[in-house]
């Protein structure tokens, strides 16, 4: 089981940046698929993004290739998400979440931080 703790989320205006930050704990995180999620007032979660910590290797939702980024630093155990050029359609709350390679769901969660873009 991987425990996951975001933070950085906040509000900001739209056009502006944030970068979300995961901590993940846990034996054999490189055996693991590191992602985002986000669900906005009122719909389902969706997924953001994911990336694989040895070798890495990313993936994107195809509305948000350009302007969001997902990195990860291996020795801290964290992973990033750096949003730029923020819309008022990105508002939501952002989950951490993680899966072991192999699988098909993300099994393991964090509780979530909130964005708030303001147009």
């Amino acid at each position: 089981q991987v425990q996951l703790v975001e933070s950085g989320g906040g509000l900001v205006q739209a056009g502006e940046s944030l970068r979300l930050s995961c901590q993940a704990s846990g034996r054999n995180l490189g055996n693991y698929v590191m992602g985002w999620f986000r669900q906005a007032p009122g719909k389902d979660r969706t997924f953001v993004a994911r990336i694989t910590w040895n070798p890495s290797g990313t993936l994107y939702a195809d509305s948000l290739k350009g302007r969001f980024t997902i990195s990860r630093d291996s020795a801290k155990n964290m992973v990033y998400l750096q949003m730029n050029s923020l819309k008022p359609e990105d508002t939501a709350v952002y989950y951490c979440a993680a899966r072991e390679k192999g699988l098909l769901t993300f099994g393991s969660w964090g509780q979530g931080t909130q964005v708030t873009v303001s147009s």
